[in-house]
């Protein structure tokens, strides 16, 4: 079992929470959950329903599309980010490679954090911003 404080350590190499507080991760890894799943078995499916977002605590988890591999994720890496945001089904296959920990972070609790705690929407908000900007740089060139 992971304490809070190593839950929080571990959120606050995520992108998406950037400019969320020390304080305000300690809300996320609250409502975290640790999950395992033994080598090859599957996390998630493509078209499953976005429920939730997931990060690599150990272990290994392939990602893939129409049957074509798009990434690896591994220790400290996050994949299902954008379930947190919206109710777009799955658009890859989550499979543990290894035996693999997770944490979770569930979509319902996370909506219900954000109702309770502004400042987290906020510094999500800011995010987003910055990344739309630097999309729209990329665009311009």
């Amino acid at each position: 079992m992971l304490t809070n404080i190593e839950k929080v350590l571990l959120l606050q190499d995520i992108d998406i929470f950037e400019y969320t507080t020390t304080e305000d991760l300690s809300h996320i890894a609250a409502i975290t959950e640790e999950v395992e799943f033994e080598a090859h078995s599957i996390i998630f499916k493509e078209e499953d329903i976005s429920d939730s977002m997931y990060v690599v605590v150990e272990g290994k988890v392939k990602l893939t599309r129409d049957g074509q591999e798009v990434m690896t994720a591994a220790n400290k890496d996050v994949f299902g980010t954008w379930a947190l945001f919206d109710d777009e089904p799955r658009v890859v296959t989550a499979t543990a490679i290894t035996q693999t920990q997770l944490l979770r972070i569930d979509k319902d609790e996370f909506v219900d954090l954000l109702a309770d705690h502004v400042a987290i929407t906020q510094s999500i908000l800011k995010t987003m911003a910055k990344r739309l900007r630097n999309l729209m740089r990329r665009i311009s060139k």
